[in-house]
């Protein structure tokens, strides 16, 4: 039980035992790192896992040089982008399924098709934001995947997504995460990267009320 308990708070709190994690597995840490990153994004059951920390303080650690930056940069955009992808999969799989329940009051043909036609037109800029967003990265992929949104579409949005978000926050974590101040004030920075990312949605909201 006390190993279970140790299991699930390294899993929950990654990014305050990673550097931990780099000294005990050495070459390894690139396959962790994959696998909670993959599951974050891949999974709508998961998304609890750590994401915009463990993307900051892992650029931290490899400016200390626990990790290669190149190498883990790779890594995790690849985990982001195929964690989408069987996202998006499963909601493909599960849509016309759920949706095609003529009996139910909330799924039905009508819904799918409004989710479909959403995704088509806004979809891009759902999934490139989303990623910032905890909870929303998560299920934004899944819900594209119930909309039927067009492979070739999401595909390239999915990798500007991923390429954005662990780029922007691996070299944050890079260039300024061991600084004193930074340190100290992990969890404003990380608000502050998500306030900022939810600008965009702001004035999209303000030109819609205003249209």
């Amino acid at each position: 039980m006390e190993y279970l308990a140790t299991f699930i708070d390294i899993i929950l709190h990654l990014d305050k035992h990673l550097a931990v994690l780099v000294q005990q597995y050495g070459v390894w840490i690139y396959a962790i790192l994959f696998a909670i990153i993959f599951s974050e994004t891949g999974f709508v059951v998961t998304p609890f896992l750590p994401g915009d920390s463990l993307l900051f303080v892992a650029g931290a650690l490899a400016a200390l040089g626990g990790m290669d930056i190149g190498v883990l940069i790779a890594v995790l955009i690849a985990a982001a982008v195929l964690g989408n992808m069987l996202n998006y999969q499963i909601g493909r799989y599960l849509g016309p399924k759920v949706f095609n329940w003529e009996s139910s009051r909330f799924f039905n043909k009508e819904a799918l098709e409004k989710t479909h036609a959403y995704y088509e037109k806004h979809g891009g800029k759902t999934l490139v934001i989303s990623r910032f967003l905890p909870l929303f990265r998560t299920f934004a992929p899944f819900v594209a995947g119930i909309g039927a949104m067009s492979y070739s579409r999401f595909t390239f949005f999915n990798l500007i997504g991923a390429i954005s978000w662990v780029g922007s926050l691996t070299l944050a974590g890079y260039f300024f995460g061991n600084l004193p101040w930074v340190q100290q004030n992990l969890t404003a920075v990380i608000l502050g990267i998500i306030v900022v990312s939810l600008i965009p949605v702001f004035i999209g909201w303000l030109q819609h009320r205003k249209a």
